[in-house]
């Protein structure tokens, strides 16, 4: 059965995915046979070594990209189904990302990083709530500072202050503490997993980091692709 009410079913799923790349000694398995559903407002964190499939998993998962086989549901919708236009309408507004390099606009300011996507996904009072989420993570005096005027911390803060300002139901990130040295990235898993609570959001992250992972309910773990579940502690 085709999932069709996003409460009634989990809001990732994936089944006997696998992604598999062309190269010159023949195909290249990076995923496979992965097995998983996350229910709303559950955290899972994806580990693994470097190679291991995390960041393709990620991807996947967020409708970003496409698989070679398998099924994937997303908020209810399966995403095979979806050419990339209604991937990224259905990701609008709803779901969340924070990258390990910040992917901030660098011609904008922190305030005009958060603003956009909250225009873009229509929401009404779009500055407003732009200049309350600056205010969450701290940063309402560095609303006018573009991101080269920003440290490592702040610009993170201001790419979390964007993942949220939506109010979406996923919040995806990637490595978000690792360009960030360890007393800052201490300081920024607080703040996801703060935010992260006061907004019920459903978070999955990919970490080489076990003081985050341990911080997630889930945790599955990549071997060459395979994916193994992790008894929580």
């Amino acid at each position: 059965m085709t999932p069709t009410d996003p409460a009634q079913f989990p809001i990732v799923a994936a089944r006997a995915l696998s992604q598999r790349v062309a190269t010159a000694d023949g195909p290249l398995v990076i995923l496979s046979e992965v097995e998983l559903a996350v229910k709303a407002g559950e955290t899972l964190a994806i580990t693994g070594a470097s190679g291991s499939g995390k960041s393709t998993l990620l991807g996947l998962l967020a409708g970003l990209d496409q698989p070679s086989s398998g099924e994937l549901f997303l908020l209810g919708q399966n995403l095979n189904a979806l050419d990339e236009d209604a991937r990224a309408r259905l990701r609008a507004g709803r779901i969340g990302f924070v990258f390990q390099s910040f992917q901030l606009l660098p011609a904008l300011t922190a305030l005009e990083n958060i603003l956009l996507p909250l225009e873009l996904a229509g929401h009404a009072s779009a500055r407003e709530r732009a200049t309350h989420w600056l205010g969450r993570v701290g940063l309402a005096a560095r609303a006018g500072h573009t991101p080269r005027q920003l440290s490592g911390g702040e610009q993170q803060r201001v790419a979390i202050a964007r993942a949220f300002a939506t109010d979406p139901e996923i919040v995806f990130a990637d490595e978000p503490t690792g360009n960030l040295d360890a007393e800052t990235g201490a300081r920024i898993i607080d703040l996801l997993f703060e935010l992260n609570a006061s907004a019920h959001t459903t978070l999955i992250l990919v970490t080489h980091d076990d003081a985050l992972a341990a911080r997630c309910q889930r945790r599955i773990h990549l071997v060459a692709g395979r994916m193994n579940e992790v008894a929580a502690a």
